[in-house]
């Protein structure tokens, strides 16, 4: 299961790097949050537990767990692509985040 988490973080994280940054947002603020700085945070994170092969120190732990509470508070009121930007990094968020034991990919397959 920590494989399939892990695989599932790395192919979003490509897709990420891929993806430009909403154009709209640059130096914006949505809901009280720096648009560019959540982004840069959350990238920051994700990039350091792939690089750590899973692994993520209690530091980014906090900020990962500040950015998706901001993630949830922006991404309703961002426009489709924007909104679509955003809820990808709140997907590897709550990946990395996750449990070891609990990723939340496939539960119900083995039900």
């Amino acid at each position: 299961m920590a494989d399939d988490r892990f695989a599932a973080v790395a192919d979003l994280w490509e897709t990420h790097l891929q993806a430009p940054f909403p154009s709209r947002l640059r130096g914006t603020e949505v809901a009280g949050v720096d648009m560019v700085m959540l982004d840069a945070d959350v990238a920051g994170c994700v990039s350091s537990w792939l690089q750590n092969r899973g692994s993520l120190d209690a530091r980014r732990r906090r900020v990962l767990a500040s950015c998706q509470e901001q993630l949830i508070r922006v991404i309703p009121v961002l426009a489709d692509q924007e909104a679509a930007y955003y809820r990808r990094l709140h997907d590897m968020a709550a990946l990395v985040s996750a449990e070891p034991d609990a990723s939340g990919i496939d539960l119900q397959s083995s039900v």
